[in-house]
């Protein structure tokens, strides 16, 4: 037989297409053609093949071999098609059975010796494998993320086994995985003293999917806050816990045993490529690997402005679209934003501990390296104040409410928007907002006259709405009351510098002197 047709699968951001490796051996000098849009990764395949059966004691045939990898139109890259072109030169050489190829696809990257090496976008070409009747053949470094998604799959160390299972000389193992155990996380809201408004602020955000911005001085306990504040999130569904293995599964970062809403916080040196996404190939940013989780950030102002600005979209559209000239990909990013910022450069404007060294126009200048746009995206608002020497030294934590409890709180209020509405009450748009968060006239009339007194932006006041009825919701109330529309008032109050701050220590007036 000269000619073999084997199945395979391509990646292309989370989908993954079927790819068919044509291999074609014929008469003529010996020459190895790879075609079909193969990235420099895949052409690099001749040489790992090529070594890889010879190592695993087969012919490797001296005459002209044509590979195709179709469809042509398709860039391919990487080596996750070096199993399925081994597998065609064997089967077109006569090496090893044909009748059975059909009925399996062949993912794998090959070392030299004949091992299968683990290869990225694997349950995305599980789930699409699933669909059909074939049966998917992967290495063995990725049984744990396709026996997550399909249970029908087979693993191998070696390209031998492989070979033994296809000529019926023994049987390759299915993939087994432990079911993952969901919020394994570290710390605890317990450990957290004092605080309780902004606990309180983090039950809201957690409840309604809101975003949330810290502001306060250094040492308050806004970064350990946020860092606790995955702990609180409901569990994922099994829908949700495959849309962060395929994102995972595209970096190669999965995390075996578990699955776990993520929780990113990126450095504010990282460019707007990293934390949007981008390449070519578009490959996804943190606000894609945060998808159904959280993405801080710390020490918000420090970013560059352009990074900044990218998140404005992906906050409204829970997605953000990679246009390239040979490629348009979009990524999911359903992330929740909480930020944190000193309010000054020196970090102590408004302390009650310490005074500022900063003049208000250096206050003024470093608040306004957020855009108005941007913190109009933002739900709440929160100002922190350090936390009592006393409560640090002899802290009491019997005393403070633990993540379980908070959680309890968070799942229940997130079950009757979902049982009101089928989404969270952040992602409340026109009518469905009208709809589900009415107001009556004492309510308008107290909103009313706290947007105007904040200059809050139509925006703002809709923010308002949705923040007003999580908090309703986590009172088991039907209906928004005024206490809520206060609350969520309560939580739009930004640091102004308008007000001159106190010093430290004030300059001597000079001396006019007559010369």
């Amino acid at each position: 037989m000269s000619l073999a047709i084997i199945k395979s699968r391509a990646l292309t951001a989370l989908t993954a297409p079927a790819v068919t490796v044509e291999v074609h051996l014929s008469q003529g000098l010996p020459a190895f053609i790879l075609v079909g849009l193969p990235e420099t990764s895949v052409k690099e395949a001749k040489e790992r093949v090529r070594s890889a059966i010879i190592n695993s004691h087969f012919d490797f045939p001296a005459c002209r071999i044509t590979i195709n990898l179709a469809p042509a139109d398709l860039p391919k890259d990487g080596g996750r098609y070096d199993l399925a072109i081994a597998i065609g030169i064997l089967a077109a050489s006569e090496q090893i059975q044909t009748q059975a190829l059909a009925n399996y696809e062949f993912i794998g990257e090959l070392g030299l010796a004949g091992n299968l090496l683990a290869v990225n976008g694997v349950v995305q070409a599980a789930l699409a494998c699933k669909q059909t009747p074939a049966q998917l053949i992967i290495a063995k470094g990725n049984e744990y993320e396709a026996a997550l998604v399909n249970e029908n799959s087979l693993q191998a160390s070696h390209l031998l086994e492989v070979c033994a299972h296809i000529n019926q000389k023994s049987e390759l193992s299915p993939c087994q995985a432990n079911p993952p155990k969901a919020n394994q996380y570290t710390g605890d809201f317990s450990e957290v003293q004092g605080q309780h408004q902004a606990k309180r602020a983090l039950t809201i955000a957690a409840a309604g999917q809101h975003n949330l911005l810290f502001s306060g001085p250094p040492g308050c306990g806004k970064s350990m806050l946020a860092e606790r504040f995955a702990s609180i999130l409901p569990s994922l569904n099994h829908a949700q816990q495959l849309d962060i293995l395929s994102i995972q599964s595209l970096t190669k970062n999965i995390q075996q045993h578990t699955v776990q809403r993520p929780f990113r916080s990126p450095h504010h040196s990282a460019s707007t490529v990293a934390i949007v996404g981008g390449g070519n190939p578009p490959q996804p940013g943190e606000i894609t690997l945060a998808h159904l989780g959280v993405l801080f950030l710390d020490e918000l102002p420090e970013y560059p402005r352009s990074v900044l600005e990218s998140l404005r979209e992906p906050l409204e559209n829970g997605k953000v679209c990679i246009s390239r000239s040979g490629a348009q990909v979009d990524f999911p990013a359903q992330f929740q934003l909480l930020a944190a910022m000193n309010p000054c450069p020196c970090g102590y404007y408004g302390s009650n501990q310490q005074a500022c060294r900063c003049t208000p126009d250096a206050i003024r200048r470093y608040q306004q390296r957020l855009s108005g746009p941007l913190l109009d995206r933002i739900d709440l608002h929160l100002q922190l104040q350090a936390t009592p020497i006393q409560q640090i030294i002899h802290p009491n934590t019997t005393a403070e409410q633990s993540s379980a409890d908070i959680r309890e709180l968070v799942e229940a209020s997130q079950s009757i928007a979902q049982k009101r509405q089928l989404c969270a009450n952040a992602h409340l748009k026109g009518r469905q907002l009208l709809e589900h968060s009415p107001l009556d006239k004492d309510c308008s009339a107290m909103l009313e006259a706290g947007a105007t007194r904040l200059k809050l932006s139509a925006r703002a006041i809709q923010k308002i709405i949705k923040v007003s009825r999580t908090i309703a919701d986590l009172d088991t109330a039907s209906n928004i009351k005024e206490e809520h529309i206060l609350e969520a008032l309560s939580f739009r109050q930004q640091a102004s510098p308008t007000q001159t701050p106190s010093y430290e220590t004030k300059r001597p007036a000079k001396r006019m002197t007559n010369n």
